[in-house]
């Protein structure tokens, strides 16, 4: 589809909010936009390498039903009901490095809040259905949260005990 063809398209950002279609603004804007990992981000692997070493087993991009969503957490402990993510700052809004990008202002604005909104909803969902969530961001040291994961896994352990 060239550029002209897409301008004017609307795009769904969930909740009944949506956005203009972004136009990329270049070729490497594209190619970024496509290098963009849905699973297995750097620091995703990082933290799991994390919580492997301190021996703990779990599944990877595991679909959970909660409520009317369909969640896939970065890790899950399926016995424990704990839930993982592992947030890109950009992607999820943190206030130290999160950005909003300066092409296509009409898109991203409302793309990250509803971004944000998600998260509030999974979180929301997780727990009123038995889930304990832990979220790191992408800039957290992969084993300081591996260690308070850890301990919720094992505080979990001694509650069933």
């Amino acid at each position: 589809m060239s550029r002209s063809s897409r301008e004017g398209l609307v795009v769904g950002l969930g909740q009944g909010t949506t956005a203009p279609y972004p136009v990329p603004t270049s070729s490497a804007a594209s190619a970024v936009g496509r290098g963009n990992r849905r699973i297995d981000t750097k620091p995703e692997l990082a933290v799991r390498s994390a919580l492997h070493r301190r021996g703990l087993r779990f599944r990877k991009d595991l679909g959970i039903r909660a409520g009317g969503l369909l969640v896939h957490p970065d890790a899950v402990f399926t016995r424990r009901r704990v839930a993982i993510f592992v947030d890109g700052c950009f992607w999820h809004g943190c206030e130290i490095h999160g950005t909003t990008p300066k092409s296509n202002v009409e898109y991203w604005g409302p793309k990250l809040a509803a971004n944000r909104g998600r998260d509030r909803r999974v979180d929301e969902e997780l727990t009123a259905h038995g889930w304990l969530v832990l979220r790191c961001w992408e800039h957290d040291p992969p084993e300081d949260f591996a260690d308070q994961v850890s301990l919720q896994i094992r505080l979990r352990v001694a509650e069933d005990a």
